[in-house]
């Protein structure tokens, strides 16, 4: 078998074999949730996005908030605000959002605010952190989906390769 014929079908059979895998893991996973800073001083509005939620609403709580957040959107991506409350202290903070389908879990680190400093409104909605949901690296879907991607490539290669053989 050359070598374009072994590279389709490898790529063919890579995609055929992850792709109910990358289903489940990204269902496994449960969504993304990001928080603006991702380390906030006490006092500090903390801006919340959240992806992978069916519904157009969820609410966000964490004990490091002073009330529970209303986030809302479309299309799976909702977003929202909450505030830290002044008087809690440095140290991580789990934060869950529950969805129509399914519960988001993340953490942000609230940090010690230096004497004499102050909790001043900062435009967050271009600097978004990914919270920490689990380990270090690419999640499960993460992982496949590259996998896919550099199959897709290596077949694109082999094509290129064997319509570039033919022309000369």
């Amino acid at each position: 078998m050359g070598s374009l014929p072994l590279t389709v079908c490898s790529g063919l059979l890579v995609v055929a074999a992850l792709g109910p895998a990358a289903q489940a893991a990204h269902a496994a996973d449960g969504g993304i949730l990001a928080a603006a800073p991702a380390a906030p001083a006490p006092g500090a509005e903390v801006t919340l996005k959240v992806s992978g939620c069916t519904g157009e609403q969820a609410v966000a709580a964490s004990r490091a908030f002073t009330a529970d957040a209303r986030l809302t959107g479309a299309r799976g991506t909702l977003s929202g605000s909450a505030r830290v409350g002044s008087a809690v202290g440095p140290g991580g903070y789990d934060v869950k959002v529950t969805c129509a389908d399914r519960v988001v879990g993340g953490r942000i680190t609230v940090v010690a605010m230096d004497e004499g400093a102050f909790a001043a409104p900062v435009d967050a909605t271009a600097h978004f952190a990914t919270v920490a949901t689990g380990g270090s690296g690419p999640d499960t879907a993460q992982a496949l989906t590259g996998l896919a991607l550099a199959s897709a490539a290596a077949v694109a290669v082999g094509l290129r390769a064997r319509r570039g053989r033919r022309t000369r």
